[in-house]
């Protein structure tokens, strides 16, 4: 099981919006195999997110509708992974790296990759923030 904890942070500036993010797995081949988490306002904004829409959003646009949520306001955030791929079927233990793509109108763009050996052993990364968004906590327990 992977769990995730992704902090937005509060930005104070004029013309704040809420930011439009994506959160993916991909296979040690750079495939993608799990769209996690996607946060847009409209959907005339997907291609804002650059390497996540390139990957995945122009391409099935089914699972896109499947798995769009509403952006968040600045907060905490958990998110659990299965392990199961955008098929409904188990993956394979071995490397796989997990992206988080944060961009927000009228502000920046964060971009995250971190690979994750997902084997017998379980880990905790932590990755230090930026300015769109928050750290980001990965824990990776074996069941």
């Amino acid at each position: 099981m992977l769990e995730i904890e992704l902090t937005l942070p509060e930005i104070k500036t004029g013309m704040y919006a809420r930011p439009y993010v994506a959160i993916w797995v991909e296979d040690e081949n750079h495939q993608p195999i799990k769209t996690l988490q996607l946060w847009v306002g409209k959907d005339d904004w997907l291609k804002d997110l650059r390497s996540w829409w390139r990957k995945i959003g122009r391409y099935d646009r089914d699972r896109v509708d499947a798995v769009t949520s509403a952006t968040r306001p600045a907060g905490k955030y958990h998110f659990l992974w299965d392990g199961i791929n955008d098929n409904g079927e188990k993956i394979e233990q071995g490397t796989y790296t997990l992206y988080v793509e944060v961009v927000r109108e009228h502000g920046g763009r964060d971009f995250f990759g971190q690979n994750l050996e997902l084997d017998e052993s379980s880990f905790s990364h932590v990755l230090k923030a930026k300015h769109e968004i928050g750290k980001i906590k990965i824990d990776y327990k074996v069941e």
